[in-house]
Order: C-alpha cells, then structure tokens, then sequence
C-alpha cells in the first residue's frame, strides 16, 4: 500500500496543491498526448511550480463519444497514449512509420478518428519487433494479466468494432468453452492487446517513478460505472449488473433533474446488482480499487455519492425524470478501505446519508468554486466555509473554465458575482485584482490556495486563464470539442509557474 497523501499530520505538511492535467490534453507530434517527453516536461513544469499532485482523468480506452467515463473495460488502459519514440528507443519502431502520418489539422484538438485508423496499425508493427521471450513479458502472459480486455478486443475487431449485443452467436453469450476456443485460434492478436497493456504500464511505470523523485503524486480517476458496451457486462452480466433475461438494462443509471438539466441525465450504464456483490463481500469492487492504487498514488471516485443512494431510471424512459433512488452498499463496501487514499466526488444532489457516509470513511469530498455563489452567505463551496478536509476546486472537467464562467455572465450577475467575490477575498486578506480578466482568475486561485482546504487543485486551463476553447467536456452532449483539446509546448509559460511557486510558499503547499 502506498503511503496516503492524505493523511492527518501537522498543517504545514498536509497542505498541497496540484494541477489536473488530462493525458490527453498533453503536448506531443502524435496527435494526443501521450506518456512521452511532454509528459515529462508536464512533470518538470508541476515541480518547478511548487506543485505537488498530478491529477489525470480516467486512463480508460474510449469509445463512443470519445469520454474516458465510457469505455470497453474497467481496468484496462489507453493505448492511445503509448509513445512511439519510446518504442523507437527501444528497437521496436521506424521514425518514418509514425512521423509520416498526418494525426490531426488541429495542434490544439484530438483526432479520435485518425487515431482509430492508424494507432493500432503502427502498434502491431512494434508488436512484431517485440521480444516474446522477454522474461517480464512471459510472466505477464502466464498470469494472463488482462486477457477479458484482449479477448474483448479481439472480438470486437472480428464484428467491425460493433457492440457486444450485435456479435454473432456463440460469442454474444460468455461461454467457458467457447472463448477457450476463440483463445487458442487467434493467439497472436489476443496477445497483441496484451501487449498494447504491457508496453503501457511499462512507459507508465517509468513516468510515474519519474514523477515520485521530482515529489509529484499522481491523483486517478475512476468512474463509478462501467459501459454497456464493455467486458464486464459481456462476461459478468448475471454476477455484477441488473440486467434482464436477454442482457438488456433493467435500469439504466443517471441523475435526476437539477438546476442545470431540466430532463436530467439519462447516461445509460447499467445500474450495479448490490445485493448480489455483497453475497461475495464486493470482491469485484474491492479489487478494482485495489488494482487502481497499483496505478496511483490517490484515487478519485467519480459519483461518490451513488454508494449511499443511486439513482435508477426504468429502461423504456427517454428522459431521467422517472427514475427512483436506490439503497447503494454504503460502509459495508468501505469498512476495511478506509486507509486507501480516496477522494470522495460528493457533487450533485447530496443529502445526509452521502455526509455520514463521507464521514464514516474519513474520505475528502470536493468543493467546486463556480458553485458557490448562489446568494447562500453559508455555501459550503465558499472559500470562507472550506474545512481542511476537502480538495478544493476552481472547477472541474465538466466545467467551463473559469474565464468563461465569468464572461458569460450578464451585467447583473457579474456585479453580484464580484460584490461577493470581493467580500471573500476581503475576509481572505487577498487582495482581488479587477484590471482584466487574466487578474481576476488568478485572484480566485489565490483565494484558494490561502483556505483551509488541506489540497488546492486547479486545471491547466484556469491557471493559465483560457477560455470556452479550452473547455474539458459539456456533460450531457456528444461534441467533437469534448474531451479533444490540447496545450502546446508555448503554454507552459514561467511566468505562471513562478506565480504558483509563490503561492505554495506563501501559503505553505
């Protein structure tokens, strides 16, 4: 187990601040970011800056919609993000056989499209340079380390990358005997996404090591849901999900409507079958929290507050209005992980069962700075009502940044906004700089990382003031501007990174 960040200790030491950082939102040649120099450079950037964690987004393959909160496995990892002059370095790839491609028009957006293309075709060449007799890489075999995925995999490439309920019988259904089979007859091209996972978590291991000596921890992301498309409800559906006879949903996971969604949220994953895990004592749970701290140093849990109570929507509804909350596992789950170094992502609808479940583990939950001014003087997103044992946002991925939360309010809510802006910074003693935009978002940053919250995380894009362009992702839409921007080396300016220097400095992070 590694040692939590989060742990209780004298003030001075707990406190941190780190920036989220996609992977993918990496400088690199290759289309999107990828486990390469920049990465590296990222690393450097965080260090020189006085930062302590690196949070990254769900290293998850995607699909669909290009979200990493929708994928094909629950524990495998992108492979998008391998890096090809790594792999040159080692003897197993040709510059002209990936500095040829051209992988997107755009520095500043992901191709997914092109990367589907070409990705793959330049990583079975690797593949076919690639040492089997590699002792690390037999053993990897032997222990059959992700093989559901490349199973998976495999049949998805054999059906046009069509879902699971569209295979061709005898693989719609899991059989023993049948996959068995499936195995022994495309060995190479199972053991090829076997690969793409091993040479993964090699430059990954490498990275994260990298980091550790420059006094960076890595803060993951895990979705509470798994995919429908995905192996887990193709191999697991009668042990792990609700699901009727023919393996459709039963009922299908979202939220209800709030504020910012009149009709809700309908995501359309598979609601887990709680009463049936806890007959094994959660064991698949468990075991992919524990996997993912093989992976991480923290780990965020996205959805927290669905292992208290979880919303569930009937199959036939268009919307989330109709759906009812449901009994999760609560401390029945957490009760013997509670030393795990978890962040607990309370947002949305929270009531007093997701509070005392957040205080029976010990666990941080988050509080989003764009959240805090509805008039309430006691929001609890308000820099002045922060506890210490939080994380404390400037937003989130599902945010718009800062600049543009700010410019798209209309006269009246932006003098509002700036009257209690400035009265919080007044009780901060920090001082609020109006001249232009760049200086209000750095005085919100500021204002932050002199709380009490014990971490302070910003995203890249609000630490360097970038507007709607440089948005992460718009929840309930399917956008090719989702999930798809990137930086570029010019960004990582050192004005900036002195700028957070001082602030981890003055206010002892």
């Amino acid at each position: 187990m590694k040692e939590s960040i989060l742990v209780q200790s004298n003030h001075a030491t707990k406190r941190k601040a780190g920036v989220l950082m996609p992977v993918s939102s990496l400088p690199s040649p290759f289309g999107i970011g990828t486990l390469g120099k920049g990465a590296y450079a990222f690393v450097d950037w965080l260090a020189d800056s006085g930062m302590k964690i690196w949070q990254v987004l769900p290293l998850l393959p995607t699909s669909y919609g290009d979200s990493p909160y929708q994928s094909c496995a629950s524990d495998a990892l992108n492979y998008y993000f391998i890096d090809f002059e790594a792999l040159k370095e080692e003897g197993l790839l040709q510059a002209d056989e990936y500095e040829t491609i051209v992988w997107s028009d755009d520095e500043r957006r992901v191709d997914y499209g092109r990367l589907f293309a070409y990705k793959t075709e330049v990583l079975q060449k690797a593949f076919g340079r690639f040492d089997k007799t590699d002792e690390s890489w037999k053993s990897f075999l032997s222990a059959e380390k992700y093989l559901d995925f490349a199973v998976f995999m495999s049949l998805k490439k054999r059906f046009g990358y069509a879902p699971w309920t569209d295979w061709e019988e005898p693989y719609k259904t899991y059989d023993e005997r049948v996959i068995s089979a499936f195995i022994a007859e495309n060995q190479r091209e199972i053991e090829f996404w076997q690969f793409t996972q091993f040479i993964f978590l090699k430059q990954w291991n490498k990275l994260l090591s990298y980091a550790h000596a420059k006094g960076i921890s890595v803060m993951g992301d895990m979705p509470i849901y798994v995919a429908y498309d995905s192996v887990e409800t193709w191999k697991y559906r009668k042990d792990l999900f609700v699901l009727d006879e023919k393996g459709n949903p039963a009922l299908k996971a979202g939220v209800p409507p709030d504020a910012f969604s009149e009709d809700g949220q309908l995501w359309g994953n598979p609601v887990y079958d709680w009463a049936k895990m806890k007959e094994n004592g959660y064991a698949w749970w468990k075991e992919r929290i524990r996997y993912a701290f093989t992976v991480f140093d923290i780990l965020r849990i996205d959805h927290f507050r669905a292992f208290d109570k979880y919303y569930a929507i009937p199959e036939a509804s268009e919307t989330a209005k109709e759906g009812e909350w449901e009994n999760g596992p609560g401390m029945d789950l957490f009760g013997d992980m509670l030393e795990y170094a978890i962040v607990a992502e309370d947002l949305g609808i929270i009531d007093d069962g997701v509070r005392n479940l957040l205080k029976n583990t010990g666990y941080p939950g988050m509080r989003v700075f764009v959240f805090a001014f509805d008039g309430n003087p006691k929001n609890e997103y308000l820099p002045s009502e922060l506890v210490e044992n939080c994380i404390a946002y400037t937003g989130t991925h599902d945010n718009e940044p800062l600049r543009s939360f700010i410019e798209n309010m209309d006269k009246t809510e932006r003098k509002e906004f700036e009257c209690a802006l400035e009265k919080q910074c007044l009780q901060a003693e920090v001082a609020y700089l109006t001249e232009t935009i760049e200086d209000e978002c750095e005085s919100i940053v500021r204002l932050l990382m002199s709380s009490k919250a014990d971490t302070v995380i910003v995203p890249m894009h609000d630490v360097l003031c970038l507007g709607e362009e440089a948005r992460i992702n718009a929840p309930s839409t399917v956008s090719e501007r989702n999930w798809t921007f990137r930086f570029t080396e010019k960004d990582f300016k050192r004005r900036k990174s002195a700028w957070l220097k001082s602030m981890t400095e003055e206010y002892r992070r």
